[in-house]
């Protein structure tokens, strides 16, 4: 299936949607439709492993994509709400037609419009703001500016994590990084970057993060058990590669 610039195709199983040749935007395994294939996505929800339960109560999320995230949160994490926005009308179509996008706007709204431009007029607070926006030639453009990501910083609630997914491999990450380390007065922490070269930086409201690796191994456990998403290799990575300070993980 084709429309415009947006192709859907299957293998092994799998459904992919790609807004180029080059560019996977979201994948679906159709034996698991509402699980996190692409492992850029599953570390996205890693925030998860960085507050306490019942957490997050509010969400929003820019960019839809196959809507991996959204499905994932509306379908194993029952009290959150979830905001969408998506530039792209087709991209909603697509995403409820081929990749199972739920149908139930009390909880899971799809507004199109230009996510900066929402951030700035929009007067909700958000526990969990995850950004996942690129066009088909992998640019993010406005989304990764410093003012859209004051803008982030403006709507998150006292316990709010922002999220954000940029390629780690690309020449403008380092950019990237310092422009969400000033935004956020350096209360930011970029996770060493995916198998895929993605890499999730995370940053917060008011109330720090500071957690250990006994409790991060802690909480990834009891996802596992409560969701099925396996995050413990997350943690292993982090520990390995250096990320903790004293078995810690300050931001």
């Amino acid at each position: 299936m084709s429309s415009n610039s947006i192709e859907v195709l299957e293998q092994a199983g799998v459904r992919y949607l790609y807004f180029s040749a080059e560019w996977i935007q979201g994948a679906m395994r159709i034996q698991r439709p509402n699980a996190l294939e692409l492992a850029y996505t599953r570390e996205m929800m890693a925030g998860l492993l960085l507050r306490d339960a019942p957490w997050p109560r509010d969400v929003l999320l820019v960019g839809l994509g196959a809507g991996s995230l959204a499905k994932f949160i509306y379908h194993k994490l029952p009290h959150a709400r979830i905001t969408v926005v998506e530039i792209d009308p087709q991209v909603e179509v697509v995403a409820r037609l081929h990749f199972k996008l739920p149908d139930d706007p009390l909880r899971l709204r799809v507004v199109i419009g230009d996510g900066a431009r929402f951030l700035l007029q929009d007067g909700g607070q958000y526990d969990y703001i995850l950004v996942d926006g690129f066009d088909k030639n992998g640019k993010a453009g406005v989304l990764d500016t410093e003012p859209f990501y004051q803008a982030c910083r403006a709507r998150l609630s006292d316990r709010g994590l922002f999220c954000v997914n940029l390629l780690g491999r690309s020449r403008g990450f380092a950019s990237s990084k310092n422009r969400i380390a000033c935004a956020f007065d350096d209360q930011a922490f970029v996770f060493p970057s995916c198998d895929s070269g993605n890499a999730i930086a995370f940053a917060r409201g008011g109330e720090p993060v500071d957690t250990t690796i006994d409790e991060l191994m802690a909480r990834a456990d009891a996802l596992r058990k409560e969701t099925g998403l396996n995050l413990t290799p997350t943690v292993h990575r982090l520990r390995d590669e250096g990320c903790l300070l004293r078995n810690r993980l300050v931001f």
